[in-house]
């Protein structure tokens, strides 16, 4: 069994300074709750790897040419980025209550996040993590945001499943999306594939074939972005890490 040399040596450390009984198996212990928490990536990264193992080779070409027509869109360049003036919005939780952002900012900063929907594996692993890390969030005086373009009764879903805390708004139509400059449209071999295969109209509640990116930022209380993750694969996200860091900033 291999252990981070630096775990040790703060084990052994505090053990001496606080006359704790030291054994192996306390060390064992203390190192393997220090390792458990993964980065959300390397978790993305897994269920990336078990994707390029069981899916056909058409499938993997038909996504992979989906993400370099993200690249290639301009949409990293044209969505809001870091020192832009975040758009105010009006939606519906998944209760059909009304959140507005700038109500919000009142309270402190805002992560504002978007997932494509609870079909995604990737999203849903993000939010299982994101929900993992409120209280964290809140103790930075931030509040966390979904938007997904799912409709409201889509996203109940998606809420109850991954027991959310946090706000979860259906941007019905993508409204708020195209607003940030999130928004793209599907490839048709993309769209198509979605659509046999889950439904994706019957998400949405339209036939446009567009989606968010899984796009993550901080507002400021004076609306301001002072952080903007944009990448066009979908299965790269937001390390809640390096936002509790900006959190931490403001």
């Amino acid at each position: 069994m291999k252990f981070n040399i630096l775990a040790i040596l703060s084990i052994l450390f505090f053990c001496a300074c606080t006359s704790s009984t030291l054994t192996e198996e306390n060390i064992i212990d203390s190192i393997k709750s220090m390792e458990t928490k993964k980065r959300l990536q390397d978790i993305l990264d897994e269920k990336k790897a078990t994707f390029e193992v069981k899916a056909s080779d058409e499938k993997k070409r038909i996504y992979a040419d989906g993400i370099a027509a993200v690249q290639n869109s301009g949409i990293l360049e044209n969505a809001k980025n870091l020192g832009d003036k975040a758009p105010d919005f009006t939606l519906k939780n998944a209760i059909g209550e009304t959140v507005n952002l700038q109500e919000v900012l009142k309270k402190g900063p805002v992560v504002l996040t978007w997932y494509r929907g609870g079909w995604c594996p990737y999203c849903n692993i993000t939010l299982r993590r994101l929900q993992e890390e409120l209280p964290n969030f809140k103790a930075a005086g931030a509040q966390l945001i979904a938007l997904t373009p799912e409709i409201p009764d889509s996203s109940m879903s998606t809420t109850e499943k991954n027991n959310l805390e946090f706000e979860v708004l259906s941007d019905e139509g993508n409204v708020i999306g195209k607003e940030y400059g999130v928004v793209f449209t599907l490839t048709p071999e993309v769209a198509e594939s979605y659509q046999k295969g889950f439904g994706l109209h019957s998400f949405n509640g339209d036939e446009s074939n567009e989606l968010p990116l899984g796009a993550t930022y901080v507002i400021k209380q004076d609306g301001t972005i002072a952080y903007a993750f944009l990448h066009p694969d979908y299965r790269n996200r937001a390390e809640p890490s390096e936002v509790l860091a900006v959190l931490k900033k403001l």
